[in-house]
C-alpha cells in the first residue's frame, strides 16, 4: 500500500505543474480573451437595448403624433359640422322670412284682384242692369208699336 501511495504522490507531483499550468491559463484566457469578449457582449447588448428602447420611444412618439392627428381632425369635422349646421340653420331663416314676404305679397296680389275683380263685377253688373233696361224699353216700345 504503501508503494501505492508513494506512485500515488509521484503523479501528484508530476501532475501540479500541469495543474499550475492550467490555473495559469485560466486566468490568462479569462483576462486577455473573456473579459473582452464579455465587454464586447455587454456593449453589444446595451446598443441592442438601446436600440430597443428607441425604437420604442419613437413608436410611442409616433402614436401620440397619430393621436393628436386624429383629435384634430375630430375637432376639424365637429367645427365643419357645426358652421354647417348654423349655415342651414341660417339658410332656413332666410328661406322662412323670404317665404313669409313672398306670402305676403301673395296675399295682397290676390285681394288687390279680388278687388280689381268685384269692380269689374258691379261694373259689368250695372252696365248690364242700363242694357237690360235699354232692351226692356226697346220691347216695350215694339210690342206697344205693333199693338197700335
Amino acid at each position: 500500500m504503501e508503494a501505492t501511495l508513494h506512485a500515488l504522490g509521484e503523479i501528484v507531483l508530476r501532475g501540479l505543474p500541469t495543474f499550475f499550468l492550467l490555473i495559469l491559463l485560466h486566468f490568462y484566457l479569462k483576462r486577455m480573451f473573456f473579459a473582452p469578449l464579455d465587454k464586447v457582449l455587454a456593449e453589444r447588448y446595451e446598443a441592442t437595448t438601446g436600440a430597443r428602447k428607441q425604437a420604442e420611444c419613437a413608436l410611442a412618439r409616433a402614436e401620440a403624433k397619430a393621436k393628436e392627428y386624429e383629435d384634430a381632425i375630430r375637432n376639424a369635422r365637429t367645427e365643419v359640422y357645426k358652421d354647417n349646421e348654423s349655415l342651414r340653420k341660417r339658410w332656413r331663416d332666410e328661406q322662412g322670412v323670404m317665404l313669409a314676404d313672398a306670402r305676403q305679397r301673395a296675399d295682397s296680389a290676390v285681394a288687390i284682384a279680388k278687388a280689381e275683380l268685384a269692380n269689374e263685377v258691379r261694373t259689368a253688373w250695372e252696365s248690364l242692369q242700363a242694357e237690360s233696361e235699354r232692351i226692356a224699353d226697346g220691347i216695350a216700345a215694339a210690342v206697344l208699336r205693333r199693338a197700335s
